[in-house]
């Protein structure tokens, strides 16, 4: 453990943060996953309303930093085609 307070503050910003990143990036694995078995199931209807949620929380894991934005964009892409080649 860091002796100095502002070390101390860091360690406790550092833990909190994490935490924070690992609950929103297995939220939006999650919703990636859905989308994926819905396109794998064929069902065009539940596919585009659950690539509207996968769209929200990979956008705001992008804006929040904890994934980087070209991956963002290339998920929401691909999950996109996915889904619009379903018809």
């Amino acid at each position: 453990m860091a002796n100095i307070k502002s070390s101390q503050k860091k360690n406790r910003q550092r833990v909190k943060n994490e935490a924070r990143n690992r609950a929103r990036k297995a939220e939006m694995r999650t919703a990636i996953k859905k989308v994926r078995a819905a396109v794998a199931a064929k069902k065009p209807a539940d596919a585009k309303t659950l690539l509207a949620n996968a769209i929200k929380l990979l956008d705001r894991a992008d804006s929040k930093g904890t994934i980087k934005g070209r991956t963002a964009s290339r998920t929401i892409s691909r999950l996109q085609v996915a889904v619009n080649g379903l018809g």
